[in-house]
């Protein structure tokens, strides 16, 4: 049950993620559920560094906090992204 939460989660935080992040960003299904689930660790990771809280997928991976959190993350990413793929 953990690697579907993990991959619901993932899908979930990399179509918001998509969907507020501003610009046109490629990809299909594979690339916005993989967006989703590094955002996903990297938001965990951050929030527990942060502010000491548990916002990663685990027991209640689809919880509102855990959601925001991976969408925080790829939030990120993409923006990381975005920078190291900019035309000079």
């Amino acid at each position: 049950m953990g690697i579907l939460a993990w991959v619901i989660l993932g899908l979930i935080a990399g179509a918001l993620a998509k969907a507020i992040y501003p610009g046109h960003q490629g990809g299909g299904f594979l690339a916005t559920t993989g967006l989703g689930i590094l955002g996903a660790v990297v938001g965990g990771y951050l929030g527990s560094m942060l502010l000491g809280t548990s916002g990663g997928a685990s027991y209640a991976a689809l919880s509102i906090p855990s959601i925001a959190f991976a969408v925080l993350g790829a939030v990120l990413i993409l923006f990381i992204w975005g920078l190291l793929t900019q035309r000079a």
